[in-house]
């Protein structure tokens, strides 16, 4: 990116009270934190990207209908498992994603009717998963979780795909002074940043207009790339044309 413009948080922080032109006495770092932080969440929840992907391996326990969600995890891509219980090489079984209740009756129909065994007994490959609810979401055991159906009945390997929140730019501890949004997307996260800056200083609302609608086109020019040429390649899906109209002769 070398010759190219970008930010980091000195660079945002500068150019945030620049374009409003208030100084670090109304807008504090604490301030300027919360507005970075707040046009990042924005633009991340309103555009999944390549930078929030992240894979996590485990091994499933033996006779254990659950398995704990990746720490930070906003949503779960897909499940993969594989008949092993030593590696992830080789293509595994992608699980079928269900409702909780969908696992329900899938294990009671599997236990008969007479009542004497339970979903834990019910054991095999696993097949399903469903999702359940978390706590605060910073750990791998406070992030909710998934049931699997068949109870797993070995310690299969397993990936997890999901996205989440990466860490963002600020001065605290557990912040960047780069990310990928201020390297690749910096007018997008400046023009969010100045719709969180005007409306924090409540005006003037013709500029908090005019950089909600720069951001608005912005996102959608970037949605292009990280939804569009991001996801394809020219062998798989063709070279991109774009129809161009000619006068008639």
């Amino acid at each position: 990116m070398s010759g190219v413009k970008k930010y980091d948080y000195s660079t945002l922080t500068t150019a945030i009270r620049d374009y409003t032109e208030v100084d670090s006495s109304v807008l504090t770092t604490t301030v300027v934190d919360g507005i970075i932080m707040a046009a990042e969440f924005r633009i991340y929840q309103e555009l999944p990207m390549d930078s929030q992907r992240f894979v996590q391996e485990g091994a499933l326990s033996t006779d254990n209908n659950t398995i704990n969600s990746p720490a930070g995890a906003l949503f779960i891509r897909g499940v993969e498992v594989f008949n092993s219980t030593a590696n992830t090489e080789g293509n595994g079984t992608w699980l079928e994603k269900k409702d909780q209740t969908y696992l329900s009756e899938y294990t009671d129909r599997l236990t008969g009717p007479e009542g004497d065994l339970t979903a834990q007994d019910v054991t095999g490959f696993p097949k399903y998963y469903a999702m359940f609810g978390g706590a605060d979401n910073t750990t791998d055991t406070s992030s909710g979780g998934m049931y699997i159906a068949p109870t797993p009945d070995a310690a299969y390997k397993f990936r997890i795909y999901y996205n989440k929140m990466p860490n963002g730019l600020g001065s605290g501890t557990g912040f960047n002074n780069n990310t990928y949004l201020s390297t690749y997307f910096p007018q997008g996260l400046l023009y969010a940043c100045l719709v969180e800056a005007f409306g924090y200083l409540k005006g003037p609302m013709d500029m908090l207009t005019y950089y909600e609608n720069r951001y608005k086109n912005a996102v959608q020019q970037f949605a292009g790339m990280q939804l569009g040429r991001r996801r394809r390649d020219d062998y798989t899906d063709g070279t991109v044309r774009i129809p161009v109209k000619s006068p008639s002769p």
